[in-house]
């Protein structure tokens, strides 16, 4: 009968290397019966030593040297947090195996485990089965390791994960020998890992859901993450730009080098200041993104992944230029008509009053000294008119009216406050744009102001400087230094400023001028004359 399992044995795994395919469930599960009814039958193959040829040693017979061998590991075995068992393919139940965590771990003893030959099949969950007995076969009949993860119902009911590594080791002459493995119970793993998944999960549906852009990269700036808004911004898919690195595929060129420093900069835990940078989408088409970055470390200390969110301005920042641009206009408007309308309507007034002022001195009339009077009204009414369209409208259209009220303003603070108050700008620079004028001078009188207010200078000197197609107006002071004016940043003076270089395509630079005072830098771009 021994003869004849081996014959069967050796037919079977010349099928599975003609095929070299697992077997189906049907043949899996006939393998499988087979194996318990020829382990539960107590069949004896192998020769007792007695039986043994003379001569014959302990290492010539392999059955001899395991059962040797057997005792001094089982106190090893029995030690070991898990359930390992053995089995001979061609002995019965007595010589078979399986260490006393079986009973910790599914509530039966070894006896009752090893009187059923098919009882661990039975306890395999109903959705594992059929996954297990194709793997085991497989083993079986290809004489592949078994490694697996699969659920056993414990004879309470409760349902344990078992990772299982098992081998078949064959004789000398290629039968089937017997088959050893382990099983480690890995249910607080595998529940670990489902609220891990459930977690992660909720996470993603979260970062799916907001409106805001997620991006999270690796160390080296290339996309791991790419949230649903990402993808609705920029018409690109997850998988199209996973591994790339983000500077070369959405940034604008010009603003790359940038990036790259704020990269820096949150790869050593410096967290900047939130800033603002230009997408190009799929379409060819620039967002505006204002961002908010951090770092999440690793274990140890190194910069793990950042994660960035972003906010798209795009239209925002149109409105918001719209708004500006509408206000200027107005402000404009208003300003032309106080100095063109009310003033001139004013002058005409005052001159209407000297001349009924001449005439009753002449008649030497007691009015006289009213219409005096009215006329000196009239004149600080016409002044004050002026003061506010000059508010209004700093700037008079013209290329070389930049140049003309920041000379203005700064008389004007040295007579006001005392100080020495420069206005330096050799060459000329004529600015065409009546706006970019416009938001020029607020950024040079923001900056004086606070110079006086914050830093307390006592000496002031606005330059104004062109060269390759970009001006630069430079506000330089001798007052108390960067510090005093950021301890103020939460006020709108410096975030205007930004917002006013923005608008004119030029970039904002606040910066300690030693050996004290601030420096505030605008560079913009020049416009061609009309």
């Amino acid at each position: 009968m021994a003869s004849l399992a081996q014959a069967d044995w050796e037919d079977r795994r010349a099928g599975v290397e003609e095929i070299a395919l697992l077997p189906d469930l049907s043949e899996a599960e006939a393998v499988l019966l087979e194996l318990a009814n020829l382990f539960g039958g107590s069949i004896q193959t192998s020769p007792s030593e007695s039986e043994q040829p003379k001569g014959a040693t302990s290492t010539q017979n392999p059955e001899a040297h395991t059962s040797s061998l057997e005792a001094k590991y089982r106190a090893l075995l029995e030690q070991i947090p898990a359930v390992v068992f053995m089995v001979y393919l061609d002995r019965g139940i007595s010589e078979a195996y399986v260490s006393p965590q079986i009973e910790e771990s599914l509530g039966y003893s070894r006896d009752e485990w090893l009187e059923d030959p098919i009882r661990w099949y039975e306890h395999i969950h109903p959705d594992d089965k059929q996954r297990w007995s194709l793997e085991a076969a497989g083993m079986f009949l290809s004489g592949k390791p078994l490694r697996s993860s699969y659920r056993v119902v414990a004879r309470d009911g409760h349902v344990i994960w078992f990772h299982c590594d098992a081998k078949m080791m064959r004789r000398p002459d290629g039968q089937p020998w017997f088959i050893h493995g382990v099983a480690f119970d890995i249910s607080d793993l595998k529940h670990t890992e489902e609220a891990l998944h459930q977690e992660r999960n909720v996470v993603s549906a979260i970062l799916d859901t907001v409106g805001a852009l997620v991006v999270v990269l690796d160390p080296e700036g290339r996309i791991t993450r790419f949230n649903r808004a990402c993808e609705l911004t920029t018409g690109y898919s997850l998988e199209e730009v996973r591994g790339k690195r983000i500077w070369d595929f959405f940034l604008v060129p010009e603003e790359v080098e940038r990036f790259k420093s704020i990269f820096s900069q949150l790869s050593a835990d410096l967290l900047p200041e939130d800033y603002q940078s230009y997408w190009v989408t799929r379409h060819g088409t620039k967002r505006l993104i204002a961002w908010s970055s951090t770092m999440l470390p690793g274990n140890n200390g190194t910069p793990n992944y950042i994660i960035a969110t972003g906010i798209d301005i795009t239209e925002r920042e149109q409105l918001e230029k719209a708004l500006l641009n509408i206000s200027s206009r107005e402000q404009r408007r208003i300003g032309q008509d106080l100095h063109d309308g009310l003033g001139q309507h004013l002058t005409g007034i005052a001159f209407m009053a000297k001349v009924h002022e001449a005439k009753l001195t002449e008649k030497c009339v007691a009015e006289a000294s009213d219409a005096a009077k009215i006329v000196r009204l009239v004149n600080e009414a016409i002044h004050k008119t002026r003061e506010l369209a000059r508010g209004l409208l700093p700037v008079v259209s013209d290329a070389h009216g930049l140049m003309s009220a920041l000379q203005l303003w700064a008389a004007e603070v040295e007579d006001i406050f005392g100080i020495s108050c420069r206005f330096d700008c050799e060459p000329a620079v004529l600015i065409y744009d009546d706006a970019m004028a416009t938001h020029l001078y607020h950024i040079a009188q923001e900056a004086v102001n606070n110079a006086l207010k914050h830093g307390h200078a006592c000496k002031i000197l606005i330059r104004l400087t062109a060269e390759n197609e970009r001006g630069m107006l430079v506000v330089s002071d001798d007052g108390g230094g960067i510090g005093e004016i950021r301890g103020n940043s939460h006020g709108m003076g410096l975030h205007i400023m930004n917002y006013r270089a923005g608008m004119i395509g030029g970039t904002l630079e606040v910066a300690p001028e030693p050996p004290r005072g601030t420096t505030v830098t605008c560079i913009f771009p020049l416009k061609a004359g009309r």
